[in-house]
Formats: structure tokens, sequence, C-alpha cells
């Protein structure tokens, strides 16, 4: 007999498959843009990329085209790839969007966190500003993360989590070239946070995150204002020949 026979459930459960090649070079590429090591605008050479990533130029190519459409990449037509320049519009939009769904997140951690969701947090909290005293960026920036994405699974809704989850690249995108400013103040933040949550405190918790992550935005705001990032540049038109 078989066992979706016996207990009503199917044969057999999905087998994860690996990543392929495509998909390992977008998830790196992916990665060099978030931590800033192409910057917005960048020309996105293929064969510099291949070396770089040890691979061929095919999978680079079809990481390009599909980060292409993912709102990553630009590709302009006779000139190449470029790494997608954020417009302050949709910059700003993000950033609200994540500002509703972590606020909520937080009230609802409040509920649930517990002992072992707030010692959890405590020691992310600790290892953030141990990055930010030692001036490492990358830890700091990765550690508020996965800060957020702690306190986001603690609020025990899934769907809440999986929206979370669907911006949260783009947010660690965005907030990376303001972490050294935003410094040990968001740390304090993320302590008061913390603080509300081990309370049960659903409002402070609230808040707390919401002016929390509206501190970024701003700061985002501001910096893009010193530092205007430059459009990849237009394509050329080329000159029609005339006849002579």
């Amino acid at each position: 007999m078989l066992l979706s026979e016996q207990a009503g459930q199917p044969a057999a459960t999905k087998i994860q498959r690996p990543a392929t090649l495509r998909e390992s070079v977008i998830e790196a590429i992916q990665e060099l843009i978030v931590s800033g090591q192409l910057k917005p605008g960048q020309h996105l050479v293929e064969s510099e990329l291949a070396d770089l990533l040890g691979v061929s130029r095919q999978p680079v190519r079809e990481a390009l085209q599909q980060l292409s459409g993912e709102g990553w990449v630009d590709l302009h037509p006779g000139q190449g790839a470029f790494v997608h320049v954020p417009t302050v519009e949709e910059a700003d939009q993000l950033l609200a969007v994540r500002a509703l769904l972590e606020t909520e997140a937080a009230r609802l951690a409040a509920q649930h966190a517990g002992e072992d969701g707030v010692k959890r947090l405590r020691d992310l909290c600790a290892r953030g500003i141990a990055a930010v005293q030692a001036d490492d960026v990358d830890a700091a920036v990765a550690t508020n993360s996965e800060l957020h994405a702690l306190v986001t699974a603690l609020s025990g809704n899934k769907v809440l989590a999986e929206l979370t989850s669907q911006v949260a690249r783009r947010v660690r995108w965005y907030h990376t070239p303001v972490a050294r400013q935003r410094g040990m103040a968001s740390w304090e933040e993320h302590t008061s946070l913390i603080d509300a949550i081990e309370a049960g405190d659903e409002r402070r918790a609230a808040k707390v995150m919401r002016e929390h992550t509206e501190h970024t935005r701003v700061s985002y705001m501001e910096q893009r204002e010193k530092e205007p990032v430059e459009p990849a540049p237009k394509p050329v038109r080329r000159r029609r020949r005339t006849a002579g």
C-alpha cells in the first residue's frame, strides 16, 4: 500500500534541486550590486564579470537578461548592461512599503517573541554595535538585515514574512550607502525596539519601528541629494550615410 493511501499524504515530498549555474551567477551579481562593489550606473562587461566569477560568458549573459527584468540591471541597445540607477521615487516608494510591513511585524513580535526570541535579538544587536565600533560597515549592514528579518519571523505571520522578504534585498541595497552615516544611532533605535518587544508593548514597538525605518528613508534621500548618481549614458544615434 502506498504511503499516500496509509496516511492521507502525498507519496513523496519534493526534493530540493540544487541551484543552476545561472541562478548562482544571478545571486552573485545581485550581491555585488547590493554590497556596493558594483555601483549604480556602472557598465557591466560580460567578459569581466565572467572572469570575476570564474564562469563562461553565457551564464553571465543569461543572468543579466533576468536581472534586467527584475529591475537590477538596465540594458541599453548598442551599449550593453548597466547597474540600475534607482529613481528617487522608486526608492521612496519601496522604503515606504518596507516601513508599513516592518511596523506591523514589530507590533506582532511584541506579542509573540518570547524570552528566546528576545535573547536572539539582543545577541544580534550586540553584534551590530560591535561592528559599528569596529567600523565594519559590511558586517553592520548584514547584521542589520538579520535583525530585521528576525523581528519579522517573530511576528508569527508567514504572509507578512514572505512579503517582507521580497523587498529585503533591495532595502539592504538602499541601506548600505547610509549605514556609516546612521552609525550607532541605528543600533540605539534597535535597542529601544527590543526593549519594547520584551515588554510586550505593541504600540511602543510599532512606533519605534516606524520612526526607525523613517530615519533610514530620510538618510537615503539626503544621501541622494548630496551625491546624485549619474544615469547610464544614452545610446548614441548613428548618423545615416548620405549618397554622395
